[in-house]
This record gives C-alpha cells, structure tokens and sequence, in this order.
C-alpha cells in the first residue's frame, strides 16, 4: 500500500513538472532566461518570441513573429550579427538591460536602456512588443526600453513611427537587405520633418516615394472616402507638438491581425490576415502606380493615370524643355509663361482634388484662416501656393509653400483636396477669358445640337403628319 502511494506521489510530481516545463511564458527575468530551441509567447497568444534562420540560413536570429505563421517575422534582435550556432542565450540583467549572449559567452546583442530599474523584467505583450520594465509597470512612458522604438521591415498596430523631439529618436522602418537576410536593406520609410512633415519612402539618400502631408484624415497620397472598408478596420492618429512627431495606426476589430511591411525591393504593402483561407491578403500597395514615383514630372505640374501622356504643365506654365517633354522626359518639369508680380497684382488658381505638393520647402500655422492665409502668401514674395492644413469640418490651418511645386497629383472627383497656386493677374485673366471661351464654346455646341435635334424632330413630325394625311385622302377616294 506505501509503494502505490509513493507510485501515486511520484506521478504527481512528475505530471506538475512537466505542466511546468512545458508551459509557455511571456516574461523573463534575470534568474529566468531562454535558450535556442525555447520561446516567449505573448499572454494573447499572438505573438512568439525565439530563434530562427531566414530560408536557407545557416545564421540564428532572435526574432518576433506570429504564432499562426512563423514565417512572417516582425522583429529581429541582432540584424547585422546573427550567431552561428543555435547556443544563442537572451538574458536580462540586474541593470534591466537585454542581452544575447553566444556560446563563448559574450554579448552579439543588447539594448541600449540608459536606466535602471529595481524589479527588472522583460515581457513580450500581445501588441508584439517586447518591453524591459520594472515588475508590473504597464504605463509604456515608464517602460525602460521597447522593441517598438526600434522598427526593423514590419510597421505593426500601435507602433509609432516619426521623432521624439526630447530624445531625439528616430523611429522608422527599414528593409531586409533580402529574403534571407535581416540587416537593414537599402530603402527605409521614415519621417521628413522639414517644412510640415511627411513620409518618404527611401533608397539610400533619395525620395522614392512620399505619401504626402496628414490633413486631418489621411495622407494626401492616398485619399479614401470617409466610410470605406479601410476606416472600419483601422483607426489612424497623427500627433504633431513640441515633444513629439510621429503617426501610429490602431485595430478597431482585435480579433483582426494586420500589418505594413516594407519589401527588400524597397515596396510598401500592407496585408491583412484571413482566418478563412489561413494566409496574409494584400490589402494595399503604396507604390502602387507611375504617378506615386516622386516628383515623376517635375516642378509646376500634375500627373494624372487617368490620362495619355500621365504629365501635363499646370495652367500658365510650358516645359522647361519642350524638347525632353515631347519626348517623354518629364522630370525638368516647367516654368511660368508669365513671372510673379511679387505683391502687386498676383491673384491664386485654384486646383480641386489634387495631392499636395511637396511640403519640404513649407510653412504652417495650426490655428490661421484660409483668408488670412492667402494674405500672407500675398505678402511674401516667395510663396507659391497655399491650402488648409486640416481638411476637418470645412478645413482649418495654413499651409503656405516657398518655392517650386512638385510632386502634385490630380484624383478622380472626390478626391485629394483643394491647392491655391499663384499666378500673376494678366495670366489669370487669360486663363479666365479662354475658360470663359470654351464654355461659351461647349454652350454653343450644346444649343446648336439642340436646335438641330428639335428641328430635326419636327421636320420628322411635319412629314408624318403630311404623309398620313395623304393616305387617309387616298383610301377616301378609293
């Protein structure tokens, strides 16, 4: 009877280690740590935290990636150093600081957590953040260090992108430099903050891409309705004061997973997850045509897709080189038929649905009129164009551009916003007078069809009417 009970004992025992071991967690501590082979999974169960190799790899990388598919990882650890063998260690220290060590023992990887904390742990959250903290601190502003401060390929819900004014960090999105290599490619997608911030897709040095300004709803690139699929799934925030710049974008349905990945040929996609089908739905691109290349048809002009050739010199001006126009190379863009007045008898074209241009060379004031606006465009004789900041219950704001117009785009009807473009008052006139002519024109077509088309019905009434009569006559006499 004592050797069952101490059966029975053991098989207790034995059963409650194993739960134990084979439990997953989220949190690790400096007397608890993880090796390769073992994982964090978040509380949600959404998020894995391990190592891995990219495709055929021989390197280890600690990476993040979602439970339901372990290919599409969101974060990498040690990009620009994997380890060569699966011994690979992450701890957190007494100071608070995360560190991957390999098997000699020595440090490939750490964050760079300038404070320390009492309780130190480290936790992965189900948003996919992998946070240092001080024991059961859940405010993110008191967090020591955060995965989400420092992006890799993958913009995920929640994450912020743009500047800590206070800090002076940068978060943004950089590109594998390949499918199976996580260091930091050649394009990244990040915050301009000259002028009134944009985003910029990068190659190196170089624009690629922008997606405008945020007018209060969207970034004038990608203008949508106000009721579209996109603003059921996806709440979007931009902040803009003395502390901080940076645009973030929330779930509105949590049980949706749905995420921007910026691809090592340099392209922006956003996929959404399909419980259904069980894989990653392309949701949208943003280099999704010729008209999102930046500033493809150079200064003073508009590209519209919806038109053959896509380039066309805004109103009152002419190519540059209308030998490189005619030939198809846009990028010199054009220049006034008639130059600025400065103040003196210069008035403002007005352009409706269009992206704004450029707004590096920008100013802006959160709380002017669009009246007062256009007076101190007037007043500078190195403005060029003018628009609402914020598009928002009939439009607030000044936004005022210095020099050349570039990167304008021309939406279908419904969308972009208005631009206010100067000109001098004699080429107004004459684009006014020519506007006039052609609706008198169209008019006078329009009448003239008319007549014609009246005239055309009676004719054909009167000789019905004649003819009819005639056989009425015809059948009487017979």
């Amino acid at each position: 009877m004592q050797a069952l009970r101490n059966l029975f004992v053991c098989f207790l025992l034995f059963s409650f280690l194993r739960i134990s071991t084979t439990s997953t967690l989220d949190t690790i501590t400096p007397s608890r740590y993880i090796r390769d082979g073992e994982t964090l999974v978040s509380a949600g169960g959404s998020f894995e935290l391990g190592f891995f190799s990219p495709g055929a790899s021989e390197g280890r990388y600690l990476g993040i990636w979602y439970t339901f598919d372990t290919k599409a990882v969101v974060w990498v650890a040690n990009r620009e150093t994997p380890l060569g063998d699966s011994s690979g260690v992450l701890k957190v220290t007494e100071q608070g600081v995360l560190v991957l060590l390999n098997t000699s023992n020595r440090i490939v990887w750490s964050s760079n957590s300038s404070t320390t904390a009492g309780n130190p742990v480290s936790q992965l959250l189900d948003s996919g953040n992998l946070v240092v903290k001080d024991g059961n601190e859940t405010n993110p502003d008191k967090f020591l260090w955060q995965s989400f401060d420092y992006p890799c390929d993958t913009f995920l819900p929640e994450m912020k992108l743009g500047w800590d004014s206070s800090t002076g960090l940068d978060r943004y999105v950089s590109s594998w430099r390949s499918t199976e290599d996580p260091a930091p490619g050649e394009f990244s997608l990040r915050m301009d903050r000259r002028g009134f911030p944009q985003f910029d897709t990068m190659k190196g040095a170089k624009i690629m891409a922008t997606a405008g300004s945020w007018n209060g709803i969207y970034f004038t690139a990608y203008p949508y309705p106000p009721q579209t699929r996109e603003n059921q799934i996806l709440g979007y925030k931009f902040v803009l004061d003395k502390d901080e710049i940076y645009y973030e974008y929330r779930l509105l349905n949590r049980s949706m997973f749905s995420r921007y990945v910026l691809n090592p040929s340099g392209t922006a996609q956003r996929f959404t997850w399909v419980h259904q089908t069980h894989s990653w739905e392309l949701s949208s691109t943003l280099q999704a045509d010729q008209c999102q290349n930046y500033a493809l048809c150079g200064a003073y002009t508009s590209c519209n897709m919806n038109v053959s050739p896509s380039c066309a010199c805004l109103k009152g001006f002419v190519p540059k080189s209308p030998k490189d126009w005619n030939s198809g190379y846009w990028s010199g863009g054009c220049v006034r038929k008639i130059p600025l007045a400065c103040s003196y008898g210069d008035d403002f074209l007005k352009y409706t649905g269009v992206k704004l241009p450029d707004t590096s060379s920008s100013w802006f004031d959160k709380s002017m009129s669009l009246k007062e606006c256009k007076g101190l465009c007037l007043k500078n004789c190195s403005c060029t164009a003018y628009a609402n900041l914020d598009i928002r219950e009939g439009g607030t704001g000044c936004l005022l551009w210095f020099g050349n117009l570039t990167d304008i785009r021309q939406f279908n009807p419904g969308g972009g916003q208005d631009l206010y473009v100067r000109m001098a008052a004699s080429e107004l006139d004459g684009i006014e007078k020519k506007s006039k002519f052609n609706r008198e024109k169209l008019l006078g077509i329009l009448i003239s069809s008319a007549v014609f088309l009246v005239g055309t019905l009676i004719t054909g009434l009167i000789l019905y009417i004649y003819g009819r009569r005639n056989s009425e006559i015809k059948e009487s006499e017979a």
